[in-house]
């Protein structure tokens, strides 16, 4: 089996797709319009061919509360490795991305968590 596309839940797919492309990155891949929403998904930078990043609507009843949840908690929806947290600290920062938490290095990872203005907690992770 391999992975071929993930999701995560966005209030808006529009600022979300705006957010994911020009402030983080990703590269688009399919924008296929669904009735009111559509069938966005991204991929990383250079990896056309590789796993989609799908940012689905919240239309599911579950799927508000499980954000609203997973936010309150301070836990990640989505981790994402870098090259280097520090470097995309910066970088992020000066883009006006708000970080809930600082670059912190534990047991073979440094990590930070932001807000992705979208409903969702994402986290950057760089082995050691």
């Amino acid at each position: 089996m391999k992975i071929v596309v993930t999701r995560i839940f966005v209030d808006d797919q529009a600022k979300a797709g705006t957010f994911y492309h020009h402030i983080l990155g990703f590269e688009p891949k399919q924008d296929v319009p669904m009735g009111q929403h559509r069938w966005l998904t991204f991929t990383s930078p250079g990896d056309s061919h590789g796993v989609q990043l799908s940012l689905e609507p919240i239309v599911h009843p579950a799927a508000g509360a499980f954000q609203a949840a997973l936010k309150a908690d301070e836990l990640p929806a989505i981790t994402f490795e870098v090259r280097s947290v520090e470097e995309e600290y910066l970088r992020l920062t000066k883009a006006g991305v708000e970080f809930v938490k600082e670059p912190i290095r534990d047991e073979g990872f440094t990590v930070a968590i932001f807000d992705d203005t979208c409903g969702n907690l994402v986290q950057l992770a760089q082995r050691h």
